[in-house]
């Protein structure tokens, strides 16, 4: 079977590409591993900020896919004695019937004449010539092997990222990714007695002790459910994200007399985007690119930007007759300037929030050497400058925590040099290499400042 489009796997990422590249006329295919009925559901925190349907000019389906509106973030300091708010367009959204969220872009895709193979499963990309011109998959109802022939493939198989894990060295394209930039989480949704009142804001929970390098959140879902789960670092010997949850979240009174009604444990990439999203013949987009928000996780409207940008890149590129990494370029410049700039900033922050003691966070945010405005400036990818008052530098000179404090100011520098160098992120892969030799010694530089 042959297209011009091969996208492997029909979550957030895959629909959005599968559906650009389809309105625009081009022979679309999308070869996913569950049934189509099933397409939607996944392990997930649900939540999806307005701003990111904006970007891709969507307007918000009607039918039940958007479970509540919620405002902002409120976000507890371990001792639970500070709340930080923050509030902000960009920050306000909906949380997710995430299943019909999914069937609603899958119905977008089919009115745009793609072909769903669904219960397929993609077993490793075809290599001819130093191209990616298809994918080898699995019929998973009568074992049958299937060949899929395309002029492009994008992989949108998430965290497997079944594509991107098996191309050659030489496509230029990171194959693999640590575990000390992945978490661990487990999420449940709980029918709970009773309606919550004024529960308009994501709820994260930080505590090191229970979530080392990751952090507990409640989602009010509205209809007395709620969406509850954490999510861990794995580097060294992290604990069971089901354990925690069990342990430190679900013995909250909140939660006495509630009803199961999902569970499930996945894995989130939460670093910056891979340096390199594009090969001869293939994008990488959505979770197998990295592209998930390296602090709270949220992975949605990343992949939805990158899905359309992917299928943006390639209806120019084939448009011109000519898939070289060279014609696919304009994806890694769109996203990174979108989204990956402020991802890459964000993950600077990440690596200093990775060695934070509690007492760190407790004294940092009651005494606000970070402020609301500067969470927002930093969630929002604008620069910003410590503005310590002189009363919070005697309390931590007084409490011996002036080595926090000088970490802070680390972590801000870093984070507007990471920007300032995404900004000159390279308009072609000739120039791409000495680009990326900055990038790594710049991280190198980040992790030996700040986790050691």
């Amino acid at each position: 079977m042959k297209f011009d489009v091969i996208v492997v796997g029909a979550g957030t990422a895959g629909c959005l590409a599968a559906k650009t590249a389809a309105e625009a006329g081009l022979k679309v295919c999308l070869v996913e591993r569950k049934a189509q009925r099933e397409i939607g559901e996944k392990v997930c925190g649900d939540a999806l900020g307005e701003h990111h349907l904006k970007s891709i000019e969507l307007n918000p389906p009607q039918h039940g896919e958007l479970e509540r509106r919620i405002e902002g973030v409120k976000i507890h300091s371990p001792d639970m004695e500070t709340i930080f708010t923050v509030r902000h367009e960009d920050f306000s959204g909906y949380l997710l019937n995430r299943r019909l969220f999914g069937q609603w872009l899958l119905r977008m895709v089919l009115d745009n004449n793609a072909v769903l193979f669904d219960s397929t499963q993609c077993l490793e990309p075809i290599i001819e010539g130093g191209f990616v011109t298809g994918v080898i998959a699995k019929n998973m109802k009568t074992g049958e092997k299937v060949r899929f022939e395309g002029k492009t493939v994008i992989d949108s198989s998430g965290f497997i990222a079944v594509v991107r894990r098996k191309l050659p060295n030489d496509m230029g394209i990171q194959r693999e990714i640590a575990n000390e930039d992945v978490e661990a989480c487990y999420r449940e949704i709980r029918q709970l007695k009773q309606e919550v009142e004024g529960k308009n804001y994501c709820e994260i929970y930080l505590n090191q002790n229970v979530t080392p390098g990751g952090y507990t959140w409640i989602f009010y879902k509205g209809s007395a459910k709620v969406n509850a789960g954490l999510g861990v670092c794995m580097r060294n010997r992290f604990p069971n994200p089901k354990g925690q949850f069990y342990k430190h979240v679900l013995t909250n009174s909140l939660f006495d007399g509630s009803l199961l009604l999902d569970g499930g444990t996945w894995y989130d990439p939460t670093r910056r985007p891979l340096d390199n999203m594009v090969g001869n013949g293939v994008i990488i987009t959505g979770d197998a690119a990295c592209l998930v928000n390296p602090i709270h996780g949220g992975g949605i409207g990343p992949s939805m930007i990158s899905g359309y940008l992917a299928g943006k890149a390639i209806v120019e590129a084939l448009e011109k007759g000519d898939v070289r990494q060279e014609a696919l370029w304009q994806y890694n410049i769109k996203y990174m300037e979108s989204y990956g700039r402020k991802q890459a900033a964000l993950d600077v922050f990440r690596l200093l929030l990775l060695k934070c003691s509690n007492e760190d966070l407790n004294h940092g945010m009651k005494y606000k050497l970070l402020t609301e405005d500067d969470v927002l400036k930093a969630g929002l990818g604008e620069d910003f400058h410590l503005n310590i008052t002189e009363t919070a530098k005697r309390v931590f000179r007084g409490i011996k925590r002036i080595h926090f404090l000088n970490k802070l100011r680390v972590t801000v520098n870093l984070m507007n040099k990471v920007k300032a160098h995404y900004r000159n992120y390279p308009t072609t892969p000739k120039d791409f290499p000495r680009w990326q030799l900055q990038t790594e010694a710049l991280f190198k530089e980040a992790k030996s400042k700040l986790i050691g």
